[in-house]
C-alpha cells in the first residue's frame, strides 16, 4: 500500500480548502463503496427499501453536502455529529459526550429512528446517511481529536509547499494527491482485504473504533510542519488500513440495526 501512495503521490500536492469536514468526498466514497460488499441480504433490502437506487458511495457524502443549509439544524444542531473529542490516554466512555452531544450519541439516536417502525420513510433515510457518514468519519483518526485543537485543525502545516492544517491533509490531502476516483482506491483496498480481516474488523461497537483512532492520532503529529513524501510515506499505511476498516464497520454496524 505503501509504494501505491507515494506512486500516485508523485504528483505532488494540491492546496486543501480551508473548511475541514471530515473524510473528503473521495475518502466517505470509499469507505461507503467497501461497505457494499459486506451488507447482509436483510441490510442490503433495507438499505435499497430507504435510498433506491443510490449507493452508500453517494449517501456517504450527504451529510457534508448539507452543510451549506442555512437551516438551524445543519448550521449548528448537525455539527457535533461529526467527531469525538478524548483527552490522551482517556476513552470515550470515560471521557463522555458534551451536553450537546457528538458523534457516538448521533449514532445511537440514528439506530433508534431506523429501527423505529413509526419513524418516517424520510426520517429513516435521513438516518442512514448519517450512520454511514459518522461511522467513516470516527475512523479518521483526527475525528477522535485532542480537546484544545479542533482535531487538528489548529495545527498548521505545509503539504507539498502549500499551506494548510494537519487535519486536512488526513481529510484529504493524502488522498486526494493519489488522483484515484474513489472506485479505483476502493478497488484496490476492498482486493486486499482478506477474510480473517473481515472477521477480525466487522465490530459494530463505535467504542472499539474510537479506542483505534485515538491510538493512532497520537502518532501523526508531526516534529516538522513541512509535510510531503516522507509523511505521505510514512502514515499510508495507515491511512488505507482506516478506510477499509471503515468500510467494513459500516456494513457491520447496518447488518447489527438492520438485523
Amino acid at each position: 500500500m505503501r509504494l501505491m501512495l507515494i506512486a500516485a503521490i508523485a504528483v505532488g500536492g494540491a492546496a486543501q480548502s480551508s473548511r475541514a469536514l471530515a473524510w473528503g468526498q473521495t475518502g466517505h466514497r470509499v469507505t461507503g463503496a467497501i461497505a457494499e460488499q459486506y451488507l447482509s441480504g436483510v441490510a442490503r433490502a433495507n438499505v435499497r427499501l430507504l435510498l433506491g437506487a443510490e449507493t452508500l458511495a453517494q449517501a456517504a457524502t450527504w451529510p457534508d453536502d448539507m452543510r451549506s443549509d442555512s437551516a438551524e439544524f445543519w448550521q449548528k444542531t448537525a455539527n457535533p455529529f461529526h467527531f469525538v473529542t478524548i483527552p490522551a490516554g482517556s476513552t470515550h466512555a470515560a471521557a463522555g459526550a458534551p451536553p450537546e452531544g457528538d458523534a457516538v450519541t448521533a449514532l445511537e439516536r440514528f439506530a433508534s429512528v431506523l429501527r423505529d417502525p413509526a419513524a418516517t420513510p424520510a426520517d429513516k433515510r435521513m438516518a442512514l446517511r448519517f450512520t454511514i457518514h459518522i461511522i467513516g468519519d470516527l475512523h479518521q483518526p483526527l475525528h477522535a481529536g485532542r480537546p484544545g485543537d479542533r482535531g487538528g485543525n489548529n495545527v498548521k502545516v505545509t503539504w507539498f509547499g502549500d499551506s494548510t492544517n494537519l487535519h486536512s491533509v488526513w481529510d484529504s490531502g493524502m488522498i486526494d494527491s493519489r488522483q484515484l476516483s474513489h472506485s479505483e482506491l476502493a478497488g484496490w483496498l476492498a482486493g486486499s482485504i482478506t477474510p480473517e480481516q473481515v472477521i477480525a474488523w466487522s465490530n459494530p461497537d463505535p467504542e472499539a473504533w474510537i479506542g483505534e483512532s485515538v491510538a493512532l492520532r497520537e502518532t501523526l503529529y508531526p516534529a516538522d510542519p513541512k509535510l510531503s513524501y516522507a509523511y505521505a510515506y510514512r502514515h499510508g499505511a495507515s491511512l488505507d488500513g482506516r478506510l477499509a476498516r471503515g468500510g467494513v464497520r459500516i456494513a457491520a454496524y447496518l447488518n447489527k440495526v438492520f438485523g
